[in-house]
């Protein structure tokens, strides 16, 4: 809800689709950091789908916050699936990540994975 004018709107379809994905993955966040205190690995399958550039940026600001905060209590991975290689970028360099696995296809089709060295 929202107040604007003395008057009150609902501001269920007032925000874009990429808006509502960004907060169903930052609340999925903050209820694995809640409920699973010692949970050594997230799983993110295509995080960035409908998200625009700043979405993009904004969860992997929220990202790097939350491997900061799960460093300091041991063993923790983070798995993230997605075709978004920029995202990967933003998700920053050696203090967030080792490398990363790079799949692709020749043109017969046959897949490689490739291991990227950060």
């Amino acid at each position: 809800m929202k107040i604007r004018g003395g008057v009150i709107s609902d501001m269920r379809y007032q925000s874009s689709a990429g808006q509502r994905v960004l907060a169903s993955l930052l609340i999925r966040l903050a209820l694995a950091e809640t409920f699973c205190d010692q949970c050594g690995i997230i799983a993110l399958d295509e995080p960035t789908t409908n998200l625009d550039k700043e979405n993009r940026i904004s969860l992997a600001e929220a990202l790097k916050r939350f491997i900061e905060r799960k460093q300091d209590k041991g063993c923790f991975q983070l798995i993230v699936i997605t075709h978004d290689e920029a995202f990967v970028k933003l998700l920053g360099g050696k203090e967030y990540m080792d490398c990363y696995f790079k799949v692709e296809k020749d043109l017969c089709g046959i897949s490689s994975i490739s291991k990227i060295s950060i």
